[in-house]
């Protein structure tokens, strides 16, 4: 597995995430990089000589044990060692060390050994783990054990702790300096992503303005742009479909005041039948042409929609099952929405003869469920069925009416509030129609 691909899981989704990690990570490396040398040069030389410094004093002293010629005057000399270096003496005549450990800090014991090694020569014991403050030495002598308590400090170099304070305090602060500095360089990506989001589910935008870095300025402007040509091009298409309305409806009209006062003639009753057909494909043509895109979307409550749906539905002889999970509110286009809702519920009616139809909140998701019991639609058409004037004429009857465009309406609806559709099996046979939108 590439190296890479492995770390993917792991790393940041967001752009604020992985501009921060860029931003940290050199800089985690390059104090690494300088805790590193530090301790490997600096620390470790400090610490040498400190130990050197000791183990001298403490050759002092044994010379001086040595050479002092009662006890009184050894007592004199190790009250000068406490005064003048810190160092706590005694001497214990006739002991003998019973071993040589070297317990503590791994650093400071394997400094001290080496001083030790180096300028005292006679056999040693180190203990700097039983005392928090103080190191403790035992020299072996030919008459005796000298013991000498050193401070820890005299050891240790407290520089390294500031140095640590002063690296960890300023990695938070650029941490944070970071942070808020990107967050102000992505929150206008966020804003420009919301404003495309908002405008392909219809909803306008007419705060948004260019702002943050100038690449963000310039695909900010480009959306603008792009926005006003979609909205022009839709206009358009509007206003053009209204003027084919209102020319094409003219004549029908003329065609059916002819007829009303042709009477019972022959062929008049198929006639009237065509032209109503023809009504009712043309209402088609243009609500799906037409996209309702002049309408605004607001808070609804989906339960009372789907309620007065399945309300009209019912008075028309329809068998249909309605649960809702409480109250449901989107924020929609009611009338898109309403009709897409109607297109799916009448496409089930007209192939089932019970139906049940289910409502409730799945995450940050409503979700709207549709099921029949008619023949369904196989598997490889579902597709199809979105398609502006498909039918399935082996699986419906196309003696039941309809110009082919009432799914392609319902997903074209659904989409533009931000939804999709989906084409399932019933549990008992038929056809699902579950539909998915974002609260």
């Amino acid at each position: 597995m590439h190296f890479s691909t492995f770390l993917k899981p792991y790393l940041p989704k967001s752009l604020l995430g992985r501009s921060v990690l860029i931003i940290v990570m050199p800089l985690i490396l390059l104090q690494v990089i300088t805790a590193t040398i530090f301790f490997e040069n600096h620390w470790s030389k400090v610490g040498r000589r400190l130990a050197l410094g000791v183990a001298g004093e403490i050759a002092v002293m044994i010379e001086g044990v040595r050479q002092a010629p009662d006890e009184a005057a050894r007592q004199l000399l190790f009250s000068q060692a406490h005064i003048s270096l810190q160092l706590d003496i005694s001497y214990e005549p006739g002991a003998f060390l019973d071993n040589q450990d070297k317990l503590g800090e791994a650093i400071l014991v394997r400094q001290l050994t080496g001083a030790m090694g180096e300028i005292v020569f006679k056999p040693h014991r180190i203990d700097a783990e039983s005392q928090d403050r103080f190191v403790k030495i035992e020299v072996q002598m030919a008459d005796g054990v000298l013991h000498v308590v050193v401070p820890r400090k005299r050891l240790f170099s407290t520089t390294t702790y500031v140095f640590v304070l002063w690296m960890v305090g300023t990695s938070i602060l650029l941490f944070f300096v970071a942070i808020i500095f990107m967050r102000n360089q992505v929150r206008p990506i966020r804003r420009l992503a919301r404003a495309a989001n908002d405008f392909g589910m219809g909803r306008d935008t007419p705060r948004f303005k260019p702002e943050g870095a100038t690449e963000v300025r310039r695909a900010a402007t480009a959306f603008i742009a792009m926005r006003n040509r979609i909205k022009r091009h839709l206009q358009q298409r509007t206003d053009m479909l209204a003027g084919v309305s209102h020319d094409l409806r003219t004549p029908l009209t003329r065609m059916k005041l002819q007829l009303a006062m042709m009477g019972e003639l022959d062929g008049a009753k198929e006639l009237e039948t065509d032209i109503a057909d023809m009504e009712h494909m043309l209402e088609e043509y243009l609500a799906f042409a037409r996209g309702e895109g002049g309408e605004s979307a607001v808070d609804a409550s989906l339960t009372e929609m789907l309620t007065d749906i399945v309300s009209k539905a019912r008075r028309k002889g329809a068998a249909i099952d309605l649960h809702c999970e409480g109250d449901i509110r989107a924020k929609i286009k009611p009338n898109a929405f309403k009709r897409a809702l109607t297109n799916m519920l009448d496409n089930s009616i007209r192939y089932g003869e019970h139906i049940s139809m289910r409502s409730g909140i799945r995450g940050e998701l409503v979700e709207i469920i549709i099921d029949d019991d008619g023949p369904g639609i196989p598997e490889d058409k579902r597709d199809e069925v979105f398609k502006p004037f498909f039918r399935i004429d082996a699986s419906r009857n196309p003696g039941t009416g309809g110009v082919g465009l009432g799914m392609t309406i319902a997903r074209d609806s659904i989409r533009a509030h931000g939804g999709e559709i989906y084409l399932e099996d019933a549990p008992g046979g038929g056809l699902r129609v579950r539909v998915s939108l974002p609260l």
